[in-house]
C-alpha cells in the first residue's frame, strides 16, 4: 500500500517538489498517524521540514507533537531495508526496551541518495513513554 503511494507521489510529480524542500531540512519524510487498531488504517504523508514561507500548491502543514523518540537506522534498500527495521521495532525493541508506544505520528526519515544502493541509510522516529 505505501510503495504503490510513494510511486503515485514519483509519477505525479510531489516527490520533486517535496525533494527541494527536503533539501532545506532533516531529509524526506513518510509519516504514519492516526492509526486505528481495530481496523489497521492510518494516514500516512510524504513530507519535508517545513521551514516557513509559501505552502507550495496542493500542499498543507501538519504539526508534529514535541515528544520523547527512540530512533533507528536502517541500513539497505528500499522498500526492504526499513520494513525489516519496522518489524524488529516491535517484535525485538518494544518487548524487551522498557518502553512503550506513546500517541503520536511516527516518522520515516530518507537521507538524500540512491534508496536502491545496499549502504542506503534511513531511519524510524518512534514516539514513546516508559513503561507504568
Amino acid at each position: 500500500m505505501i510503495p504503490e503511494f510513494c510511486q503515485k507521489c514519483q509519477e505525479d510529480g510531489t516527490f520533486g517538489c517535496l525533494a527541494k524542500l527536503a533539501d532545506k531540512g532533516m531529509g524526506a519524510l513518510g509519516i504514519c498517524d492516526n492509526f486505528n487498531e481495530q481496523t489497521d488504517d492510518f494516514d500516512y504523508y510524504c513530507a519535508a521540514v517545513y521551514d516557513g514561507g509559501e505552502i507550495p500548491q496542493g500542499m498543507e502543514t501538519l504539526d508534529i507533537p514535541k515528544l520523547t523518540w527512540a530512533v533507528f537506522e536502517s541500513v539497505g534498500p528500499m522498500p526492504g531495508a526499513i520494513q525489516d527495521v519496522w518489524k524488529r521495532i516491535f517484535s525485538e525493541w518494544f518487548p524487551s526496551s522498557g518502553y512503550e508506544h506513546a500517541k503520536g505520528p511516527e516518522l520515516e526519515v530518507y537521507e538524500k541518495g540512491d534508496m536502491s544502493k545496499p549502504d542506503y541509510k534511513s531511519r524510524v522516529w518512534i514516539p514513546v513513554v516508559k513503561k507504568a
